[in-house]
């Protein structure tokens, strides 16, 4: 009684203020497609509050745009800089907000989950998760900037969690209690 295997549209999303990264991706049988990716960039001339409504904003209209199925957003890791660390959890936050509203389910994965998920190696190098990245979605070249990147790998961790939990779901489905 094996569930069919379909398509899943997945937005993967790598919080900053600076730049918030985004990527696109649709599981297929046959592999990854690359539908979108990009980055939201505000400037440091502008305020804290100006700055986290234009990344509320710009990804809104991206969900709007793109209707994922679901959104993969990068888990807040303990920086050394808090003042970092904030900033990224209030970006964090109206992306989170962003998808509540779009009324989409919300997956969260730590830095080192996804690095085991795109390189196997959960200590691995922003350059060898960018390497990755260009080869497991077969893009001509490495994907810029980091955040953009980093969206993208979150997304490919949140598809392979997918696949894996789908199969956990079949097996169960058709195993003999």
């Amino acid at each position: 009684m094996s569930r069919e295997k379909r398509e899943v549209l997945v937005l993967g999303v790598d919080p900053g203020i600076a730049i918030t990264g985004y990527g696109l991706l649709k599981s297929r049988r046959d592999g990854l497609e690359v539908i979108d990716y990009g980055c939201i960039k505000t400037t440091k001339q502008s305020l804290l509050s100006a700055r986290l409504k234009e990344i509320y904003l710009r990804l809104t209209k991206i969900i709007q745009d793109c209707q994922p199925e679901v959104v993969a957003v990068e888990e807040l890791f303990f920086s050394k800089n808090v003042r970092t660390a904030l900033t990224i959890g209030e970006a964090r936050g109206v992306i989170i907000l962003a998808v509540a509203d779009a009324k989409l389910p919300l997956f969260e994965y730590t830095p080192l989950q996804v690095k085991q998920a795109v390189t196997g190696y959960g200590k691995a190098t922003k350059l060898q998760v960018k390497y990755m990245v260009k080869s497991l979605l077969g893009l001509g070249s490495l994907p810029k900037p980091d955040d953009v990147s980093d969206a993208l790998a979150i997304a490919i961790c949140h598809l392979h969690s997918y696949k894996v939990r789908q199969k956990t779901e079949d097996r169960n489905l058709t195993s003999d209690f």
